[in-house]
């Protein structure tokens, strides 16, 4: 979701807040910023559910100010980037959620570094999504503090392996308690200065899988497995997120504490979504509407609704006004700042179309797009050759087409997206090399989802995060990666793979620029996991194996930008194997 706009900078717009009277020096508030994945607007009972009870965040709604018109765009990482950056996500380098596209550039400034460099401590808990490869990753991008992992998803759940930094930590435990105890801990350990904290769980996004204790109660309503898990997961996060506020309480810190909660995108399947239509990746309402509930007790004394637009470009410059922090150095915001409407929802505001795009192609092209006004919803859909037009006051579940009878605001309307599409998607669709030799990341993993296979297939269809190459029958087969070698040495390389035993003996080689290394396939049964799915239809998407480890040797890489490649010269059974990914260990 994008506004168009030319925008005034920061530092223009923070001299107009009142965020020093608010925030003397040496008693800056804390910030707790709170986003869950793929839990739609419907999903609250604070909303209308008639089966999900919500009572924590719907109480902490309640005394606190909610935005009944808040958007964001309706699928993951482009609503990250953009949360972070006050930016379009377009112009960070982000437009999708896989193959290296959800990438955010390492030059793009966010909210951790505004704020670290205004003497916070930083930490980002959970899912990143927003790259995998320093210094894209939350610690290269202002975070001081990394406890998560960096894709778009995880397959386990439960005793989830998890990074600490950029070097793994095996947890016991179910993953969405187990980033609570995280944030709980970081809240105890900097209680006595100020801090920003940005809890990003992955829940209810699937695989489906939940304690049985949230799961059977949803179960036991008649509800299909797959429903039942995602609400028990709903009510999993609720519980969550009463203990990040009582843990607040129990410091003593809540009533300095800015506590922002919110969700990326709209549901990620077909269920109770307060009469809107459409869900995740939708350009209809329901794919990019999602609560926003805000608290400052030091500040905002009475409850409030705010229903003008807003979005979540906005909260960069809002958080710092709050904070009185200084904007630092960095490309033009693109949200403005919601600072006015926080202290008086009647504030004037001036109207603002948002605009949203969700082609996640390799080429760059205007739809699937909307444009969203006051009253307006502009909508080019996936399938669709034309725009529709829905009035949002009179019709908001969209169920009657009014373009035929409009005409001039389809025009408006139309004009207004182009324009904003051609300024914002310059720069946009170009995947990113992958960094290789920081010290902050060693060793990096080229993981399937992030090369360009040829004649190689993914095991799931579209090759989200965990994927990995099958089809492997043919010495003309091959997977490559662009890297950037930002220091030249001697890197070791191994692979990780899975050969049936009557397969074994491919001669696998790695070659990047002058330098080849070799090894020979070894073979052994195949077999999945064990994974705890409370749906059985989603298990073929969510798998874990016991890969085996090829090394061939060591890689003498010059520095600069070049292509890896892995391929066979010899294949004595059917197949030559599947890769999960190549890693490259400086020495």
């Amino acid at each position: 979701m994008q506004v168009f706009r030319f925008v005034q900078p920061l530092a223009l717009l923070l001299l107009l807040l009142p965020a020093g009277r608010d925030c003397p020096a040496g008693d800056q508030p804390n910030v707790l910023l709170v986003m869950t994945d793929d839990q739609g607007f419907g999903d609250f009972s604070l909303h209308g559910n008639p089966i999900l009870n919500t009572p924590n965040t719907d109480q902490f709604a309640r005394n606190g100010i909610q935005f009944e018109r808040f958007y964001v765009n309706p699928f993951c990482a482009p609503t990250r980037a953009s949360l972070l950056t006050g930016r379009y996500s377009l112009r960070t380098g982000v437009w999708s959620v896989t193959h290296n596209k959800e990438a955010m550039r390492s030059s793009e400034v966010t909210i951790a570094e505004a704020l670290r460099e205004n003497g916070y401590r930083t930490a980002c808990i959970g899912k990143w999504h927003n790259g995998g490869h320093y210094p894209r990753t939350a610690n290269g991008q202002g975070f001081d503090d990394f406890f998560g992992f960096n894709h778009g998803h995880i397959n386990q759940y439960f005793n989830s392996e998890l990074l600490r930094g950029s070097k793994p930590e095996q947890t016991n435990g179910y993953i969405t308690d187990v980033l609570t105890d995280e944030a709980i801990k970081f809240i105890a350990d900097n209680k006595e200065s100020p801090f920003f904290c940005y809890v990003s769980y992955n829940a209810p996004h699937t695989p489906c899988q939940v304690p049985g204790e949230w799961f059977d109660p949803f179960l036991a309503k008649g509800l299909d497995p797959k429903l039942a898990a995602i609400y028990g997961m709903c009510a999993n996060l609720d519980h969550n997120f009463g203990r990040l506020l009582q843990a607040l309480d129990d410091a003593e810190l809540r009533e300095n504490t800015i506590v922002l909660f919110l969700t990326d995108n709209g549901a990620n399947s077909d269920r109770f979504n307060a009469g809107m239509r459409g869900r995740k990746v939708s350009v209809h309402e329901g794919g990019s509407r999602v609560p926003l509930f805000v608290q400052w007790p030091r500040r905002f004394y009475k409850p409030k609704v705010v229903r003008q637009l807003a979005a979540h470009f906005d909260l960069y410059p809002t958080i710092l006004g709050l904070c009185g922090a200084k904007a630092p150095a960095g490309p033009p915001l693109d949200g403005v700042s919601l600072v006015p409407l926080l202290d008086n929802p009647d504030s004037e505001w001036s109207p603002r179309l948002l605009f949203t795009n969700t082609d996640m192609g390799n080429k760059p092209r205007p739809f699937p797009g909307a444009v969203r006004s006051d009253r307006y919803r502009l909508v080019h859909a996936r399938k669709s050759t034309t725009w529709e037009l829905f009035d949002m006051h009179a019709d908001p579940g969209e169920t009657n087409d009014i373009s035929a009878t409009h005409p001039d605001k389809v025009a408006e309307l139309t004009t207004a997206y182009m324009n904003w599409w051609n300024v914002a998607h310059k720069g946009a669709y170009e995947r990113m090399s992958i960094p290789v030799g920081y010290d902050e990341q060693n060793p990096v993993v080229l993981n399937a989802s992030d090369g360009e296979p040829d004649k190689l297939n993914y095991h799931h269809g579209p090759g989200f995060a965990h994927d990995w190459l099958v089809g492997w029958t043919t010495t003309d087969a091959s997977a490559s990666w662009e890297i950037d070698v930002v220091e030249a040495g001697m890197y070791q390389v191994e692979l990780q793979y899975l050969c049936p035993e009557a397969d074994a003996g491919s001669r696998i080689k790695v070659r990047c620029g002058k330098s080849v290394v070799d090894a020979i396939t070894t073979g052994k049964t195949i077999s999945d996991l064990p994974l705890s799915h409370r749906d059985e239809d989603e298990h073929g998407k969510y798998i874990n194996r016991d890969w085996s480890t090829l090394r061939p040797g060591v890689l003498q890489l010059q520095k600069g930008r070049q292509r890896l490649k892995v391929f066979a010269t010899s294949k004595p059974g059917e197949t030559v194997m599947e890769l999960k990914s190549v890693v490259l260990t400086k020495q």
